[in-house]
């Protein structure tokens, strides 16, 4: 069953059975430090563009949290993937994934259908519920109802997507219809996928979601929880799964894996092998993560491109959007 159509990224990026292949920014290795240099980001993003690779994704990381050991790409989401979509033109741009009660949702819209716009569609917005707690206080935001801000940010980034919405008993505010927000997402939404549970359960997350992000699993697990959420999807309907995945590619192609925070260091033999299973069992697409890579960067995504990409190649075919 296909995917819905919901703008050119989104139909780009997803396939029915089939594995596309994104990169998370900072593309660097930034193993030393939570800070990346974000030195020579516009030549890579670039070369990653012009390689065939389906997908950047950003981050939204509003504090650093030592604690947390990752500031991302520091740049605010928003600001920076407007920069971006006028620097590519074809490439998916997605965040993953924006922690919804720390925004506001008006803002949320607004920005989100702008980068749709400007991009020609390209945009896929990751959504999630947020999982570092200083964040909260530091906001004056009670970290024990972020479920419940989570699910009324959702519901009023969906109604503003219609004309003079009208919207009550939201705790972001009321809409009664007399006023409106643009601009509007380029076809009837912005596709939203949710992160991991988002504080939800499970039957909400796949009856709301456009999709679903869950974090790397063994591949047991992982086949698990796709069935497990795919058999709770309205009758009628399909949804993509997603997965971010940090690898570290070895010069050597047989090069066995060997398990580091979330991935693997791993030959491309053995990453090719690694990413069929994946599709075997439902995943749709993996935001790979270049943190702990230790080649150069450069010479690590060409050996991407050509030894792992063409087992993995979904022709970008836009779709008509209205």
């Amino acid at each position: 069953m296909e995917f819905e159509n919901i703008n050119n990224g989104f139909n780009s990026v997803f396939k029915p059975s089939q594995l596309s292949i994104g990169l998370v920014i900072p593309i660097e290795n930034y193993s030393q430090s939570p800070i990346p240099s974000m030195q020579h980001h516009l030549e890579r993003i670039a070369l990653i563009e012009k390689l065939g690779f389906k997908a950047l994704w950003l981050r939204d990381v509003p504090f650093h949290v030592p604690s947390f050991g990752d500031a991302g790409q520091m740049y605010d989401p928003f600001t920076y993937l407007g920069f971006l979509a006028a620097q590519t033109s074809k490439i998916a741009l997605g965040i993953a994934s924006i922690a919804l009660p720390l925004h506001h949702p008006v803002h949320v819209a607004k920005s989100a259908a702008t980068i749709d716009q400007l991009s020609n569609g390209r945009l896929i917005l990751g959504i999630a519920s947020g999982d570092r707690y200083d964040e909260y206080p530091a906001m004056n935001i009670p970290y024990e109802k972020r479920g419940e801000l989570f699910r009324e940010a959702f519901e009023y980034i969906r109604k503003v997507q219609e004309g003079f919405p009208v919207l009550e008993d939201n705790h972001y505010g009321q809409l009664k219809g007399h006023i409106d927000v643009l601009p509007k997402a380029m076809n009837h939404k912005i596709p939203m996928l949710i992160t991991g549970y988002s504080q939800q359960s499970l039957e909400w997350n796949a009856e709301h979601g456009d999709g679903w992000m869950y974090y790397p699993r063994n591949l047991y697990q992982q086949q698990y929880k796709i069935r497990e959420w795919r058999d709770l999807i309205p009758q009628g309907k399909n949804k993509p799964f997603m997965q971010p995945l940090y690898i570290d590619l070895h010069k050597d192609d047989d090069f066995k894996p060997q398990a580091i925070h979330l991935g693997f260091k791993i030959g491309a033999k053995h990453l090719v092998n690694y990413f069929q299973h994946l599709q075997d069992i439902g995943v749709n697409h993996v935001a790979i993560n270049l943190r702990f890579n230790t080649n150069t960067i450069e010479d690590t995504l060409e050996q991407l491109a050509e030894k792992v990409l063409p087992h993995f190649h979904i022709e970008l075919k836009e779709k008509t959007t209205a």
